[in-house]
């Protein structure tokens, strides 16, 4: 049995203000062009689908097209919610799409029953938990103590009366105690959302969400497949990627990952003004189509930074300073003695804790005359 994992597609969604769009609708083509080689039987989509709980009519239509094409393939296509989706919107038109290898997880009402999928093995159990929070398995388990998510997912997983000699796949949306976070993800506060992995006992393949860094947590069998595009610039040197599962015997399970090469690809450079204009430095790179955030290590700021490097850079979609005055911060001293100091040592003081440097004389003499300007206009 051949799976594909994917999750946390974040349909929609906007990166500094760039609509990803059209970076989404290309990754999903190369996701096909995946599973065309590959021939699975069946694709697991572990929530997120869309960045918000009310997509855009974009993204609902980018979402439309993409399960076209997947029932267009004959795919068994398995998909929950995320926190980032509404259960009810996701939910919704579930059975009729069935008729056409949909299965969408409704939402959750205490109750999750297996769809099964058969090889020459056997059956194999897929369970098709959504994002639940613990008040949301409290209301079906009233008599149950849950005060945590690993309490709520182990009622859950419980209540499913999984079949330990059969073969069993989850696809769930949560975040289990040791994965690696990034800076595009929901953070709860103290980590009250964390999952112990031992809840996964039960299954020999558990399909998550959530995290947007592809890993694995506890077991190569419990796997974040993570995002198909970078979302933040901490995910700048992740390689994404799509994840194949295959099931053999029970016990037998081999997981791997197929690359995807994106449409403009998030990248950091860094450097002198100087450095990164120059066209050797950019020259035969994809850095004029990617979205950069730029470092500049000038002493000085460059007048206009943003608008000269996007001339180059059009998708810059951040500026950042690294030199003396920002590594220093910038503290400005009291000012209980700024009535014995003149308006232009004032000056100074200000310059050199601004800028990490004395003033020039040719500085001094512009703002001394400056001033005096200011005073002369002032007395008249």
């Amino acid at each position: 049995m051949k799976l594909i994992h994917l999750s946390d597609l974040h349909l929609g969604k906007r990166v500094n203000e760039f609509s990803m769009l059209e970076d989404q609708q290309y990754i999903l083509t190369e996701i096909l062009r995946i599973m065309d080689q590959e021939q699975p039987d069946g694709v697991l989509i572990a929530g997120d689908i869309y960045d918000k709980s009310v997509p855009s009519a974009e993204a609902v239509a980018l979402l439309d097209d993409f399960l076209v094409r997947l029932a267009k393939r004959k795919l068994q296509v398995f998909l929950i919610s995320g926190n980032h989706d509404s259960p009810e919107r996701m939910a919704f038109g579930g059975r009729l799409m069935e008729g056409s290898g949909i299965h969408l997880a409704p939402v959750y009402h205490g109750k999750v029953a297996p769809l099964t999928l058969t090889d020459q093995y056997g059956p194999v159990n897929l369970y098709l938990l959504p994002f639940v929070k613990p008040a949301h398995v409290r209301r079906w388990f009233p008599e149950r103590e849950i005060a945590s998510y690993t309490d709520a997912l182990a009622v859950a997983i419980e209540a499913m009366e999984v079949d330990p000699g059969a073969r069993n796949v989850l696809v769930t949306h949560q975040f289990v105690t040791g994965a690696a976070r990034c800076d595009s993800e929901e953070i709860s506060v103290g980590g009250t959302d964390n999952v112990d992995v031992s809840v996964f006992a039960p299954f020999d393949y558990v399909a998550l969400g959530h995290i947007h860094g592809p890993q694995q947590v506890g077991r190569e069998t419990v796997r974040y497949c993570g995002t198909p595009l970078k979302y933040s610039f901490s995910e700048a040197k992740q390689q994404k990627s799509v994840t194949v599962v295959e099931l053999e015997e029970k016990g037998v399970v081999s997981v791997r990952t197929v690359p995807l090469t994106p449409m403009r690809d998030l990248v950091e450079l860094r450097g002198t003004y100087e450095e990164l204009t120059f066209r050797g430095f950019y020259d035969g790179t994809s850095y004029p189509r990617d979205y950069v955030h730029i470092t500049l290590t000038d002493e000085e700021d460059i007048p206009d930074a943003v608008s000269k490097l996007r001339i180059i850079y059009p998708n810059l979609m951040k500026l950042d300073y690294d030199n003396k005055r920002t590594r220093a911060g910038i503290v400005l001293e009291g000012a209980e003695d700024v009535q014995q100091k003149s308006p232009l040592e004032l000056l100074e003081e200000f310059y050199e804790k601004q800028n990490g440097q004395t003033m020039g004389e040719e500085q001094r003499a512009f703002a001394r005359g400056l001033m005096e300007q200011i005073w002369e206009e002032n007395r008249v």
